[in-house]
């Protein structure tokens, strides 16, 4: 049978990575999102708000899709406003789209927010055990993540598909506008920081600055989604995903520094936070995006140093193990430090840096 894949979320960094990798194995990919890239080669869009049940009906009708990959979140106010709106785009998906039994599997990116609490509650309580593996217990408070798994597990008891449920790291890769861009968010800064011959300066926390971290090249998250909608041994399984080096931020900042060709200065046991550091620049890259002639003029549609804050600023280190996929098949690999600078190299590339 055709393979008929719909990416939901579609226009975010790891939707448009998966709907570009399935698109070069040659499944029919349908994006999906409220305004969806018409942009990319052999992807099908689809325009839908998945908080409007009979729009999603509309927009979904005599599309079959035999996989699922779910990457899309909406950001509210409280965290239980957070499980209400992005448990009703689960479930309103699913309800829509399972009564066509199409579907073989659904495949849905949360995060290590599983492991470490919402945003309400971001590495506020006890430290988790490290490595985070994957049978480590849901945390006692609220947290989308897990309303989101629990519509699929709920889907896949009524209607019969499998599914897996994929945990990256901070993911690294190339989308303008996304709410959680730590790649771009930190080439925009150093780019600041060279025209405006500055020192590209740590935000974070001594933890962070000191301990070990790993990442996610939004590509490898890619081939694990697809390998594992794919894989009968990882169907109706949770996997950690990142990959699969590891590293200490006091060696990565002054490779990305290198790189950008900026001073640095490191950890001086004070956060400096890295949207505080960015509040007045708006006005600076728009000149930077006129000397250089660069396609996006508004820092806000490239940089989210709130996120990125919150990942550097945690006040524990925090790695990924990764034995069950790799046990079960899963084998890529990438050092970190090459997604960073691939990134950088299509970002200048693609003129929205310097």
């Amino acid at each position: 049978m055709e393979k008929r894949a719909l990416v939901v979320g579609v226009t975010g960094i790891t939707g448009s990575s998966v709907a570009n990798s399935l698109i070069k194995e040659g499944w029919k990919t349908y994006g999906l999102a409220r305004n969806p890239n018409k942009n990319v080669d052999g992807l099908i869009p689809v325009a839908a708000d998945l908080l409007d049940k009979e729009n999603l009906k509309s927009a979904l009708e005599g599309i079959k899709p035999t996989h699922v990959y779910i990457s899309t979140w909406m950001r509210k106010e409280t965290e239980a406003e957070n499980i209400k709106v992005n448990g009703a785009m689960i479930r309103n998906l699913l309800d829509v789209l399972s009564p066509q039994k199409s579907i073989e599997h659904v495949a849905l990116v949360t995060g290590l927010k599983h492991y470490l609490g919402p945003f309400d509650d971001y590495a506020k309580g006890e430290s988790p055990k490290t490595p985070v593996r994957e049978e480590h217990p849901r945390l006692d408070i609220l947290n989308f993540y897990y309303a989101q798994e629990d519509e699929v597990y709920a889907a896949a008891d009524r209607y019969g598909f499998t599914w897996s449920i994929h945990r990256p790291h901070t993911v690294i890769g190339k989308a303008v506008g996304n709410q959680m861009n730590m790649g771009t968010t930190l080439a925009v800064y150093a780019s600041i920081c060279k025209e405006k011959n500055q020192p590209f300066t740590w935000p974070g926390s001594k933890a962070q600055w000191e301990g070990i971290s790993d990442m996610t090249d939004a590509n490898v998250l890619a081939d694990h989604l697809i390998w594992a909608s794919t894989t009968e041994a990882a169907k109706n399984e949770a996997f950690n995903i990142t990959n699969g080096d590891i590293f200490r931020w006091k060696w990565m900042w002054q490779q990305i520094a290198d790189y950008f060709q900026v001073e640095t200065v490191g950890c001086t046991g004070e956060i400096n936070p890295l949207e505080k550091q960015m509040e007045n620049y708006d006005e600076v890259w728009n000149e930077i995006a006129s000397k250089y002639n660069l396609k996006e003029n508004n820092l806000s549609k490239l940089a989210s140093a709130w996120h990125t804050d919150l990942d550097l600023s945690r006040p524990m280190e925090i790695m990924t193990d990764m034995s069950k996929s790799r046990k079960l098949g899963f084998k890529v690999y990438k050092p970190t430090l090459d997604s960073f600078t691939e990134l950088f190299e299509e970002l200048r590339s693609d003129k929205l840096i310097p």
